[in-house]
């Protein structure tokens, strides 16, 4: 039996506000999470989300983030597309070869259950890889219509 790992899945294209950062380091990822806080507090985006999908979409920057930081190598890229629905985020780091595993029978108290977490937050997730990079993505829920009620799907092998 093949270790789980999540779907192989190209990167949905999303029209919307594009944020981006780098994350050279740990530390960097707290700033950048300051930084993408701030943003969900404007106006703008708290009319058109929950704070249940805000808080949410925070979590999942810090899971995917921190993977990408501690397992991925390389230098490290945070993306974010608001879009009306929600949001698209994209962590992208330098091991192609390295899929996203979630813990399987793992004690909780050892880690490991950020993936099935952000899986559960999520409305769609996957990863894929060019030369080089490897690209870990989910798209996040607003909150507020019923079309973007998270539908996990397992988590078992490639998407077919």
């Amino acid at each position: 039996m093949s270790a789980l790992v999540w779907p192989s899945s190209p990167i949905p294209s999303e029209d919307g506000d594009v944020w981006r950062w780098e994350l050279p380091t740990v530390h960097d990822a707290s700033r950048v999470r300051m930084d993408l806080r701030a943003r969900l507090a404007h106006p703008s985006l708290t009319a058109r989300s929950t704070e249940d999908a805000r808080e949410g979409l925070l979590l999942v920057f810090e899971e995917l983030s921190s993977n990408a930081l501690r397992h991925g190598g390389g230098a490290v890229e945070a993306l974010i597309v608001a879009v009306p629905s929600g949001w698209l985020i994209v962590l992208t780091d330098g091991s192609p070869d390295a899929p996203p595993r979630p813990a399987i029978d793992r004690d909780p108290a050892f880690g490991g259950m950020g993936l099935p977490m952000v899986a559960q937050l999520s409305v769609d997730y996957g990863w894929c890889s060019e030369p080089g990079r490897k690209h870990v993505w989910a798209r996040l829920p607003s909150g507020l219509t019923t079309a973007s009620v998270p539908h996990p799907r397992s988590s078992s092998g490639p998407a077919a």
